[in-house]
């Protein structure tokens, strides 16, 4: 019994270990990917490694302005504001520097007067930090509210809360905040475009290979799991309409206050956000799709499985559904007049398709008519959604002419 339960938790322990393991390869994986990324083509990776060594200058420039030349007393918080006001954005940089310099000057200021009027750091810390700890928690402060606690308790820690003290370290935090200011609105400000390309090739690209996917897996024959992949895929297409809103919020933003904003080669115009709209219309059908054919094959299907020719006829839809998605982003690359044919051709064949998958529901009893009707209700709802109309900027962003639906 003992040896039984000896290898148990051996098994136990080798499973986790190898789960351990499992976890780290892929995070090492994904690390090694995104720095080929960073090294080889503009896009989220090399931004992120700019925005990251412009910090790290900033904070060398504040140190060796206030610590090495000047020799200041508080030297450390010229580096440590010029680091975090590296933002995302010129203009994230100046509001939360504002807010940062407001926190340090709250928890300065308190801390310094705790400890004068109680003469014992100990005392001094029970007043001030639950009210520094409770500042910090301002929502108009942001992230920057913990600077409130942390500054206070540099102040106390170091007993420097004389009235010369608390003017050193609000002049050397506003050197900082100036230093790293100036080095983000100065030194490649940031503009976020590429992250709105990014979201917006992604899109028809991953829908494209989801739709394809599926097609080829009706082909083949499929189960519950790979069903079920197919249905988060389909979920993870709206997320990526949630990173698409986001980075459209911050391309605005990165445009405020941004003194290089008009020197930055930004390319051909954006789609507008009907663009984006047209795309979440898009995703809703897929989704519903992908859940329908997992639920003919769960553990307890509440849908009855569908014979071959319907499979045969819905893997022709949806790979020629994935072909006018696969154009969709060819027009964004730059490929429009070839794009827009090879689109017109594929939702040709999709919309023929539907016609020989919907004549299949008078051949099925009520229970197969009943699944396979789903199925070409979500179809056709993709199909309409995709279907391009005079004006429509998903494939006439270049300014071709339009296709009337079906």
């Amino acid at each position: 019994m003992a040896d039984s339960e000896s290898e148990q938790q051996s098994r136990t322990r080798g499973t986790a270990f190898g789960r351990m393991w499992q976890w780290l390869s892929w995070e090492a994986s994904a690390i090694g990917r995104s720095a080929r990324r960073a090294i080889a083509s503009p896009g989220p990776e090399r931004d992120v490694v700019t925005q990251s060594l412009k910090a790290a200058g900033a904070a060398a420039a504040a140190w060796a302005l206030t610590g090495w030349w000047w020799q200041a007393p508080m030297a450390l918080m010229a580096p440590w504001t010029a680091v975090v006001l590296v933002q995302s954005t010129v203009y994230r940089s100046l509001r939360s520097g504002v807010q940062q310099l407001i926190v340090i000057a709250l928890g300065t200021v308190l801390a310094a007067g705790a400890a004068n009027l109680t003469g014992n750091t100990m005392t001094a810390m029970l007043l001030v930090l639950p009210v520094t700890v409770l500042l910090g928690n301002y929502t108009r402060f942001g992230e920057h509210g913990l600077y409130a606690p942390t500054t206070a308790l540099f102040v106390l820690a170091y007993g420097s809360h004389s009235g010369l003290d608390v003017l050193h370290r609000l002049f050397e935090s506003a050197i900082g905040a100036v230093i790293g200011i100036a080095v983000n609105a100065l030194i490649l400000p940031p503009v976020h475009l590429r992250s709105v390309r990014e979201s917006l090739r992604r899109l028809p690209a991953e829908s494209a290979e989801l739709l394809h996917t599926i097609a080829d897996g009706l082909r083949e024959g499929y189960g519950r799991q790979q069903a079920e992949a197919w249905h988060d895929r389909a979920r993870r297409v709206t997320a990526i309409l949630g990173d698409l809103r986001d980075a459209r919020l911050w391309t605005r933003e990165s445009y405020r206050l941004n003194p290089g904003s008009r020197l930055r080669r930004t390319g051909p115009a954006l789609p507008p956000t009907e663009w984006d709209q047209a795309w979440e219309r898009i995703a809703d059908p897929l989704v519903a799709l992908t859940r329908n054919l997992a639920s003919t094959v769960s553990e307890t299907p509440t849908l009855r499985p569908l014979p071959d020719p319907v499979l045969a006829h819905l893997s022709d839809l949806l790979r020629a559904a994935g072909d006018v998605c696969a154009a969709d982003r060819a027009v964004l690359e730059g490929r429009g007049a070839s794009a827009r044919k090879e689109r017109a051709i594929a939702l040709e064949s999709a919309w023929a398709a539907h016609g020989r998958l919907k004549r299949q529901l008078l051949k099925q009893d009520s229970e197969t008519a009943t699944s396979l009707g789903g199925l070409v209700a979500e179809s056709q709802q993709l199909l309409y959604e995709l279907a391009p109309v005079d004006g429509d900027v998903r494939a006439h962003g270049d300014g071709g002419s339009g296709q009337n639906r079906g």
